[in-house]
C-alpha cells in the first residue's frame, strides 16, 4: 500500500467517505492553502488521489479505500498491542530462486499465530553486480515481547519501524520470557557455529569479538 505523510494521512481520512474540494479540506483540516496545495500536488503525483468534476474534487483511489477498510476490519479484531513496519531484504544468484524465497517468507509470516498481518508486499526484483535483490515490506502486529524477539531473529529484518504504541510496559513474566527466548536463540547459534568451525576458528572468532 502506498505510504502517506502525516498531513496526507489526515487528508486521506477525510476522503475515505467521499470526494472533497480543496476548500472543504481547508476548512476541515485548518491547513494553510499553500501547505494543503503542496500535499495535494504530491498525492496527485504519487497517484494516491484523483481529480474529478467541477468544482474540482479530490478522491482517493478505490484500491486504497478498499485497503484501508480491510486494515480497519483487521484492527477491530486484533488484540495484539505492538504494531511494526519492517523490511526484509533478500538476495540470490538466480531470479527464480529469489522469487521463491520471497514467496516463502510471505507464506511463513501469514502462518505465524503470534502475528497479525496488515499488509505485505514484495518489491520489484532488480539485478546488480550479477546478483538479484528485492525485499519484503510487511506491516504487522506481534502478540508480545517474546513474539517480537522471534520475528527479529527468525526473519532478520534490515529495518524496523514501531508504529504503535508510543509507550509500552511489559510484565516481569513477559520480559523474562523474551530474554529466555533471546538466550535460547544465541545458544543455538553458538552451538551450530561451534560444530561447523574448528577450535582455532572458534578461538579466533571470540578473540575478534571480545578484543
Amino acid at each position: 500500500m502506498p505510504g502517506f505523510s502525516d498531513e496526507q494521512k489526515k487528508i486521506a481520512l477525510l476522503l475515505l467517505s467521499e470526494p472533497k474540494t480543496e476548500e472543504e479540506l481547508h476548512k476541515q483540516l485548518n491547513l494553510p492553502y499553500d501547505k494543503l496545495g503542496i500535499e495535494l500536488k504530491q498525492m496527485l503525483k504519487l497517484n494516491l488521489v484523483l481529480k474529478e468534476g467541477y468544482p474540482t474534487k479530490y478522491r482517493l483511489r478505490q484500491d486504497i479505500i478498499d485497503e484501508l477498510a480491510k486494515r480497519k476490519k483487521i484492527s477491530e479484531e486484533d488484540s495484539f498491542k505492538i504494531k511494526i513496519r519492517a523490511m526484509i531484504e533478500l538476495k540470490a544468484v538466480e531470479e527464480t530462486l529469489l522469487k521463491k524465497h520471497l514467496d516463502k517468507i510471505g507464506e511463513a509470516l501469514k502462518k505465524e499465530e503470534k502475528f497479525t498481518i496488515y499488509g505485505l508486499t514484495n518489491a520489484p526484483i532488480i539485478e546488480e553486480d550479477e546478483m538479484y535483490s528485492s525485499f519484503v515490506e510487511v506491516t504487522l502486529t506481534v502478540k508480545d515481547f517474546p513474539a517480537l524477539i522471534m520475528f527479529l531473529f527468525y526473519y532478520g529484518p534490515t529495518s524496523v519501524e514501531v508504529i504503535k504504541p508510543s509507550k509500552i510496559e511489559f510484565s516481569q513474566y513477559e520480559f523474562q520470557e523474551g530474554l529466555v527466548s533471546l538466550s535460547d536463540i544465541f545458544q543455538k547459534y553458538a552451538e551450530y557455529f561451534s560444530k561447523k568451525m574448528t577450535k582455532a576458528e572458534v578461538d579466533k572468532f571470540y578473540k575478534e569479538i571480545y578484543s
